[in-house]
């Protein structure tokens, strides 16, 4: 066995045990018993022991050292490429702070969760300051006396700086803004949702979606959780939804998100299983999928008119009077506080008051115990109308709570990517509306699977978009398919 193969074999090993990891979070958001979170602290902590031994194991450096890499293929020069960022990462962080940080972050799930329900930050405030406290500290053993921030954004989108980022969204924010507010101030304005949708109903055709948009349930589920996410790789890929009787596009539209997540993992080249590379080449890249499933796709004119006949399938009604106004519905933009039901316009408006306050977090300019207040009279300037409650503001999202500072900004990447490549695809394919409108999506996933889920983290995130569309990364396809969009419905 040559020294590559000894690696990769205890690699596969390594990440079938960070699957284990990621199985016990699933379970902790969708099934543990409450009783449980203390001892799944202490489990997930241990497990981080393990993983972080492995992941520094001496025998790593050795075999690197007998590999010649003029004799490798590009994917297993891409393994060893991965292989040597993971370690010099976890070279830096000492062992106990990664088992602190695993530790704290699992026991805070359910405590935000508590705090959330009672619109009580002050109780989660000595919560989100220690788990500030460790990133922190992780972030300067990464850094090397570089910019914190940056290090934990490496994390989820490698190569990516809080400047680029910063760039990014000063290019976005005058013509959202713009877009925003004339459709708000349309005279022309699409109707609400009206009716109720009974839960049991919703999950039903939240399963037929599901399987529309090519997600495999022979090796995956759909549970439900406080805040829809998705789970695992390979063999093993599940997915969260929620419902709300009064809103069934909240169930719909996160299925069909946490689907785009899914299908990226089942659709990576099983050559790659419970390998480096066998997983989503970054978090912007992941959101990339995500969102041109939930959006660009889902929410097209086209499909939404076979959601249209689905829902009076389903239900013996549905929340417009005819296809076309329930295409408006769907796309409607609404006052509102929340992330992850905001419409496509104003949901980077959301990130961007996420990245600039956790931005301030890591560097030391803003103490969690302020945090609330920044975080409402932030709201105030950016969208106009004040926070009711902390569920609605600074205790609606779960990032924080586990840790993840530095992942907002994905989000909108992967909103970015989705730009670029469904103007690729709608160049390659021409007649998709018509496939879309017969509730045929695998004309659109299967180009997305050839030319982004395949490849894993084959390539470097942007190197994938560019290989995809043939074309630099840019903000403007996005920009002018929103416009177009919704100057239409809007009439402006």
């Amino acid at each position: 066995m040559t020294a590559f193969d000894e690696l990769m074999r205890f690699q596969r090993d390594t990440q079938a045990l960070a699957e284990i990891a990621g199985r016990l979070g699933w379970d902790q958001e969708t099934v543990m018993p409450e009783g449980a979170a203390p001892q799944r602290a202490e489990e997930m902590a241990a497990i981080e022991n393990v993983l972080h031994a492995r992941r520094i194991d001496p025998k790593i450096a050795d075999w690197l050292g007998s590999i010649e890499s003029s004799q490798l293929s590009p994917a297993d020069a891409a393994q060893i490429r991965e292989i040597k960022r993971a370690q010099a990462r976890a070279l830096k962080v000492p062992v106990d702070l990664s088992m602190a940080i695993a530790r704290a972050t699992s026991a805070a799930q359910r405590k935000w969760a508590d705090a959330r329900a009672k619109d009580d930050f002050t109780a989660f405030c000595p919560v989100l300051e220690e788990i500030v406290a460790l990133r922190r500290e992780e972030a300067a053993a990464l850094a090397d006396g570089g910019d914190l921030y940056d290090a934990l954004l490496d994390d989820y989108e490698p190569g990516a700086s809080g400047q680029d980022i910063q760039t990014m969204f000063d290019a976005m924010r005058p013509r959202l803004v713009k877009l925003r507010n004339a459709a708000l101030g349309s005279t022309h304005q699409p109707e609400k949702v009206i009716g109720t949708y009974p839960s049991k109903k919703q999950m039903k055709l939240s399963a037929k979606l599901a399987r529309t948009f090519g997600y495999d349930l022979t090796h995956g589920r759909i549970d439900k959780a406080v805040h829809p996410f998705s789970s695992g790789s390979g063999l093993d890929v599940r997915i969260t939804t929620r419902t709300s009787e009064t809103d069934p596009f909240n169930c719909f539209y996160s299925t069909i998100h946490e689907v785009g997540h899914a299908c990226y993992e089942q659709n990576v080249d099983r050559a790659y299983l419970l390998t480096p590379i066998g997983r989503g080449a970054s978090m912007g890249v992941h959101e990339s999928q995500s969102r041109i499933y939930e959006n660009q796709l889902g929410r097209s004119r086209a499909f939404s008119a076979w959601l249209f006949d689905r829902m009076h399938r389903r239900f013996g009604y549905a929340p417009a009077s005819d296809a076309d106004t329930f295409y408006g519905t769907v796309n409607r933009l609404e006052k509102g506080y929340i992330r992850t039901e905001s419409d496509e316009v104003q949901y980077n408006l959301h990130v961007m008051l996420r990245f600039d306050l956790e931005r301030r977090l890591i560097a030391g300019q803003l103490d969690v115990a302020d945090l609330e207040e920044a975080w409402n009279a932030r709201f105030v300037a950016d969208f106009g109308y004040e926070i009711d409650r902390a569920s609605n503001g600074v205790l609606q999202d779960v990032h924080w709570a586990v840790g993840l500072f530095g992942y907002f900004p994905t989000y909108s990447l992967g909103n970015v990517y989705a730009g670029c490549l469904h103007a690729a695809l709608r160049n390659d394919r021409p007649d998709l509306d018509a496939q879309l409108a017969q509730g045929n999506a695998t004309y659109a996933t299967n180009w997305l699977r050839a030319n982004v889920q395949q490849h894993g983290a084959l390539y470097a995130p942007q190197e994938v978009i560019e290989r995809a569309t043939g074309r630099p990364v840019s903000v403007e396809p996005l920009l002018s398919y929103l416009e177009a969009k919704f100057g239409e419905i809007y009439r402006i």
